[in-house]
């Protein structure tokens, strides 16, 4: 096999649930030791393209490969490849956290003592040894996420698919997880990791594709997004609305090239190149039109910013249902079906 071939393909996938299209022919490509974010809201289509690409949904048209290999000719081949956790920790709560690795290892076919010593190293890898005894039913969410993608880890898969790991974990949950992330690819790992947070796709990400209603409609470097929204969102409160009609003609001029000012109520939101000239340009304005702002601040642009600019609407509004995964434990290799 080719080594500079992409460890992941995807081209003109389609997948219908009923009347409901949830993948509307996408295209995507993974270089091997890369990091892509599959990014967009509820019911994009993130789920449903990591189901294809690890063979638990059979695609209704178009072709994905992992390594070169077919997932729909060849399914035990492919989950030799890859590992996955899924949005929901698959883990059984009635064995100890070190018994559910051991075991996802014998179904990867693992012989016994490497099975428990790849389980030990995990288990302090991800910061679980002194719980590894314990019941997984007396984990925290965030210890059980912890375990889940330990799990997919067991028998070292080339490819890990990662869908919305960090859902619910407290924020040092998170960053852990992602450091973890970043030495997995630093080994080599190729990773196509699903999310709703821009920031995620943004630390992680070496490339970004944003997906929305089951269509790819953006694909770029975190940097090139953000070019494209403004590097920082300025968010003006007014003290009514008449003031902020006022106030989002004279803060127009401000706004990125290809954007404009908002008005949400009281509120005026802008995206702008550079945040603070830009406040300090903004205050001037206002200041100028006699207009006084009872509140000012800066942000970096979120998913619902990237939404707005590139649909016309926000990351909630008219998405459609992914299928929900099939009960029971995830398939995380060849072992697992």
């Amino acid at each position: 096999m080719d080594d500079n071939s992409p460890a992941v393909e995807v081209r003109g996938v389609t997948k219908r649930f009923r009347d409901v299209v949830a993948l509307g022919g996408i295209d995507l490509t993974v270089p091997r030791g890369t990091v892509l974010g599959l990014l967009g809201p509820n019911g994009a289509g993130k789920t449903t393209t990591v189901r294809v690409l690890t063979t638990t949904l059979v695609p209704d048209e178009g072709s994905a490969r992992v390594l070169g290999v077919d997932v729909v000719r060849q399914p035990d081949l492919v989950r030799r490849s890859i590992g996955l956790a899924g949005q929901f920790a698959a883990v059984d709560e009635m064995l100890t956290g070190r018994e559910n690795l051991e075991m996802v290892g014998r179904l990867a076919h693992l012989e016994r003592a490497v099975a428990r010593t790849r389980s030990v190293a995990l288990l302090e890898r991800f910061d679980l040894a002194e719980a590894g005894n314990r019941m997984v039913r007396t984990y925290s969410g965030g210890m059980r996420r912890r375990l889940d993608l330990a799990a997919a880890l067991v028998h070292r898969p080339p490819v890990l698919f990662l869908d919305e790991p960090t859902t619910g974990l407290d924020p040092q949950s998170r960053n852990n997880l992602w450091d973890v992330i970043r030495e997995l690819v630093a080994e080599g790992t190729t990773v196509l990791l699903t999310t709703q947070y821009l920031e995620e796709a943004d630390q992680l990400a070496d490339r970004i594709v944003v997906i929305d209603r089951g269509l790819v409609i953006a694909e770029g470097t975190a940097g090139e997004l953000k070019s494209r929204l403004g590097a920082t969102v300025l968010e003006v409160t007014l003290a009514d609305e008449a003031a902020a009609a006022r106030a989002e003609t004279v803060l127009t001029s401000l706004a990125a090239l290809g954007s404009g000012a908002e008005r949400d109520g009281p509120l005026v939101r802008l995206t702008v190149d550079e945040g603070p000239r830009a406040a300090m340009a903004a205050l001037r304005a206002l200041d100028g039109d006699g207009i006084a702002p009872a509140g000012l601040a800066l942000r970096e642009p979120s998913l619902d910013d990237v939404f707005l600019a590139l649909t016309g609407h926000k990351a909630e509004e008219g998405t459609v249902p992914d299928q929900p995964a099939a009960a029971g434990r995830s398939r995380r290799s060849g072992g697992l079906h």
